[in-house]
């Protein structure tokens, strides 16, 4: 973290529009465990996941303002990590790397955001009440998720057949004939 003798930066309520004035960063190397929901998406390895880190940093930064008015607050936020997912084919782990870099343009309120968010590009949050970085990050991160999370081969042959005895036993018997067919036949 770059040093503000005057001012330590917290992650959990972030003054985000004094850190972009100080125009410092934060860095930070986090247990995976921190971020709970994420943690609950990971292959049943709870044990790993005080192991694993996600390495994350946000930079503030004032930009002039597009109609002449005070500086805009912008926050850059960068993570990567990698987590354990559950293979929807051979029902393993794989490991899967996130990573985010986005920016953030920060208003006066959440009216403001969020009338300005449907017509710009950037996402736009609200300075008040005070952000948590780690919920911001955390969201970012789940949204970095794949639907489906694959090997591109997996380790193990995958088998491809029913378990259930029931309809293996429904495989075997005689094929049976289409109703609809009979109904044809009738017909002419």
């Amino acid at each position: 973290m770059k040093a503000n003798p005057k001012m330590a930066w917290s992650a959990d309520r972030l003054d985000v529009r004094a850190f972009a004035q100080a125009g410092v960063h934060l860095q930070v190397d986090d247990p995976l465990n921190r971020f709970e929901r994420l943690c609950s998406e990971q292959h049943g390895m709870a044990d790993q996941a005080s192991v694993q880190r996600v390495r994350w940093r946000a930079q503030g930064e004032l930009r002039p303002s597009a109609s002449g008015g005070s500086p805009a607050v912008w926050l850059h936020l960068q993570a990567d990590t990698v987590m354990a997912l559950t293979c929807q084919r051979c029902l393993g782990p794989v490991d899967v790397s996130l990573t985010v870099d986005r920016w953030f343009r920060f208003v006066a309120d959440e009216a403001t955001a969020s009338a300005e968010d449907d017509d710009c590009e950037e996402d736009v949050l609200a300075l008040e009440p005070r952000p948590s970085l780690y919920e911001l990050l955390e969201d970012e991160l789940l949204m970095e998720l794949p639907l489906v999370p694959m090997h591109e081969t997996c380790p193990e042959p995958v088998i491809m057949r029913v378990a259930d005895s029931a309809v293996a036993a429904a495989d075997d018997e005689p094929e049976r004939k289409n109703p609809f067919a009979e109904l044809a036949r009738l017909k002419k």
